[in-house]
Formats: C-alpha cells, sequence, structure tokens
C-alpha cells in the first residue's frame, strides 16, 4: 500500500525524445529545516518555494501541534509564528510524521530540551526505521525515550527538565543524527559539539547561522568539528527555498538515457554537500552543465542542462562521496544500467536503513529488468550494456519508497519494454508533481487500477 492510502501501480513505457523545462518542487531538507527553525524563532519567519509535499506538509502540521502558528497564503508563501527557543507547548496528540525520517529525527532533536513529552509515529515504512541513533545522542542531554523493540516507533521522548551540553561524534555519517543533535543543543546551557568524520550535508549549519544561532565549524585531525552556543534567541527570517536537487536527479538522468532529449532543470541547489550525483554523472561522460550560477540565501545555485549522453561508461564512485549523494544512488543505478561497463558504489551500508532496505529494492528490480547487479551489505555493482540495452518488461515493488518508485518509472522512459511499479503513491511524500512535470516532458507514465 501506499504511505497513506490505497495503492497505486503505475507504469512507465519506452518514449520520444524529453524536451522542455522542469520546473521541479522546493528542497525537502531545507523546507523541513525553515518550519522547525522558524517554529523556534521570535517573531514572523516567510518561506517562499517550500516543498507542499506530504514529508514536508506532516512537519508543518507538528510545528502546529507544538504551539507555532504555521499558515500558508493565497500566493504560495508560508508564514511561520515561532514560540522561542525552549517554548515548545506539550502536543495534545500523537505527532504522525507519515513516511519523512527527517522530519521525526530532527522535530525528536528540537522539543528534546523542552520540559515535555510527546509520542510520534509515522507509517508502516517509517515504523520500521531506527530511531536509537538519534535517541542515544539526546539521551546524553537529558531526554528519555520509550518505543518499540529495535528502538522504533511509535515511540515516546520525555524532554529534558535540565537539559547538559553535549560532546558528540555521530558514529556514522547521517545529517539526520548531526542536525538533530544542534536542534536539541539550541536550548541546552553551554556549548554543544558535534564531530563528524566524513562531512555531511550542511543546511542545518548554515540555517542556523542565517537564523542568528553562534554556531562555528572548524575541520580538524579528528573530523569536522561543529560548535553551537546554546540558548540563543533565533531571529526570523524570510527564506526562498531553492529547488531540490535530489528531486532534479529524475529529470536529469531520465535525459541523458532517453535518445535526443534535452532538458533544462533552473534554479538547483548546488550545495557542496549534495551535488555528489551531478559530478559523478559528469566522471561517467553525461553531458550535463551549469548555467547561470548564482547564489541565494547563502546556498550555491544553478540552472542544470541535460542532454542525451550515448557515450556514458562505468566508473567507481569514491566512497567518501556517499554522504553528498546518498539519495541518489537508485537513480544512478538506473543510468548506470545504460553506461557501458561496471558502475562500483561503495560506502553505501546507508541506503539498507531507508525507506527501505534501497540496495535490495534496486538490486532485486534491476535484475528483474535484465541488468546485471552484484551486492554487497556495503557496497553494490551495476553492470550496463550501452544506451537501449536494458530489457525492462518487469514489474517491481517500491517498498513504500518514492525514491525506488521514480528510479524504476526513469528506468521504463528509456527501456525496450515498459518498467511497472506496484505503488507509486509515496512519490507524494517528495516530489508530488512528478507525474505531469515528467508527462509534460514527453514521458509516458500512466496508472492503472490495483
Amino acid at each position: 500500500m501506499s504511505s497513506h492510502g490505497t495503492p497505486i501501480p503505475m507504469m512507465s513505457a519506452p518514449c520520444g525524445a524529453l524536451s522542455g523545462v522542469a520546473d521541479v518542487p522546493g528542497d525537502k531538507s531545507i523546507s523541513h529545516r525553515s518550519l522547525i527553525l522558524g517554529a523556534m524563532a521570535v517573531g514572523e519567519t516567510r518561506i517562499t518555494g517550500l516543498l507542499e509535499g506530504e514529508d514536508v506538509l506532516d512537519t508543518a502540521r507538528a510545528m502546529r501541534a507544538f504551539g507555532a502558528d504555521v499558515e500558508r497564503d493565497e500566493d504560495g508563501t508560508w508564514r511561520v509564528h515561532g514560540v522561542g527557543v525552549g517554548g515548545f507547548a506539550e502536543p495534545d496528540q500523537v505527532i504522525d510524521c507519515g513516511n519523512s525520517g527527517t522530519g521525526v529525527r530532527l522535530i525528536m532533536g528540537a522539543m528534546a530540551t523542552c520540559p515535555i513529552s510527546a509520542t510520534f509515529t509515522g507509517d508502516a515504512s517509517l515504523n520500521k526505521r531506527p530511531m536509537a541513533r538519534v535517541t542515544d545522542p539526546l539521551a546524553l542531554f537529558g531526554a528519555e525515550a520509550v518505543g518499540r523493540s529495535g528502538g522504533r516507533l511509535p515511540m515516546t521522548i520525555v524532554g529534558a527538565a535540565d537539559p547538559m551540553p553535549v560532546r558528540y561524534r555521530v558514529p556514522v555519517p547521517s545529517a539526520q543524527v548531526k542536525s538533530a543533535v544542534l536542534l536539541a543543543g539550541l536550548n541546552a546551557p553551554g556549548k554543544t559539539v558535534v564531530i563528524e568524520k566524513e562531512a555531511t550535508r550542511d543546511h542545518s549549519e548554515r540555517m542556523l547561522a542565517g537564523f542568528g544561532a553562534e554556531i562555528a565549524t572548524e575541520e580538524t585531525d579528528e573530523g569536522r568539528v561543529i560548535t553551537l552556543t546554546g540558548q540563543p534567541e533565533l531571529q526570523p527570517q524570510v527564506i526562498a527555498v531553492p529547488r531540490d536537487p535530489s528531486s532534479a536527479a529524475f529529470p536529469v538522468c531520465a535525459a541523458l538515457i532517453v535518445p535526443g532529449s534535452d532538458v533544462l532543470v533552473p534554479g538547483i541547489g548546488l550545495n557542496p554537500t549534495r551535488a555528489g550525483l551531478f559530478t559523478t554523472l559528469r566522471e561517467m561522460g553525461a553531458d550535463l552543465t551549469y548555467e547561470n550560477e548564482r547564489e541565494e540565501g547563502g546556498e550555491p545555485v544553478a540552472d542544470l542542462r541535460a542532454r542525451f549522453s550515448p557515450a556514458m561508461k562505468g566508473i567507481d564512485v569514491p566512497p567518501e562521496r556517499a554522504a553528498s549523494m546518498i539519495d541518489e544512488y537508485p537513480v544512478l543505478s538506473v543510468v548506470a544500467g545504460f553506461a557501458d561497463g561496471v558502475t562500483m558504489m561503495r560506502g553505501v551500508r546507508e541506503l539498507r536503513v531507508k525507506e527501505s532496505d534501497r540496495i535490495d529494492a534496486m538490486a532485486t528490480g534491476l535484475r528483474a529488468n535484465g541488468v546485471d547487479v552484484e551486492e554487497g551489505e556495503d557496497w553494490w555493482s551495476v553492470t550496463g550494456h550501452g544506451p537501449g540495452s536494458v530489457k525492462g518488461g518487469a514489474t517491481c515493488a517500491s517498498h513504500l519508497d518514492h525514491r525506488i518508485a521514480m528510479s524504476f518509472m526513469v528506468m521504463g522512459m528509456a527501456a525496450q519494454q515498459p518498467v511497472s511499479v506496484d505503488d507509486g503513491g509515496p512519490i507524494a511524500t517528495s516530489f508530488p508533481i512528478f507525474e505531469p512535470l515528467m508527462q509534460r516532458l514527453g514521458a509516458a507514465l500512466s496508472r492503472h487500477p490495483a
């Protein structure tokens, strides 16, 4: 079933050249953080370009439950009247975060140093995901967590009445864990320090600084050390959310593998901690160019032009790049099936604990459509045989995972036979306009009765 209702089986058939402008939605990571930090500021934060997918709307509802006033104007501008750091009220109802691991983990961090309790749940996929990676460091502040076996949702967090600042080394690269600890540190006295051996996306650090928090980042022998001074008064902001590079990945990758395609994706955030996919595609020989490079709201932005690239080659993707493209490996594996040679992806253990086990889900679907895949616990490889070589014809399980569903829809556009997924419903969590946007470009996507 889909994340919020009846399954929506979908099919993607081979299509002609894709062309046009792909106006993808706002960045999901920045959208979540805009709402949460807006709710923790004093005054009104205005947000334009917010991603209005189910994940982000669940976070907006959660901020209302914690006492913030969150409204959407008719022109699409969102206004958040914050309650200040430490000002969250205890919610009356269970907080349902739907499919969003980012939403639930960041919200847990934001409330963990407030003297309140809150119970969190999600859909079937989210309720299988591990939360101990966040609740363990939150316990160092003095918060308590009671959940299902294995540290899974539903889970109640009892916030710390007298929080203490912490010094925490993130055991695995995770922007969600880092961000949860930093948000918790906002309402702890003194300095909270987060150390990450491998740099992960830094939207939280950039946005915290924008809201007026005292935060410093230093590169040291032990890794990236982030120091946050607690108990600031955050200042409301006017935020223009750049377009999401993870969403842009789908029209970009489709254009690279469908003969004759030429697609422009404007206004994409190119934060270096997020742009690993585009670097990798160019190394494979993709005709992918950056136009009109600029900076907006403290984030680097450009227009991306992607053209059909018949000469792409398989490469070894550096494992240290994984954190900057962890959500894009599923669609990269599809592109690899149309490249020539082996694409090796290492250092990707995190993919096994996303919305689904993304390595297993993609490997199973790729093999069913005639692509050679090998996999291990922390790596996988795809062997491609050039444009037009993927047979297609199979129906793939999406496992309640939006990126799995969209990746197989991209595959069907360039395969010899249509490719189907059992449920495209979860796509709405991150990319609600995926279907009409891709159809306008020329994709042959269709829905079928369950």
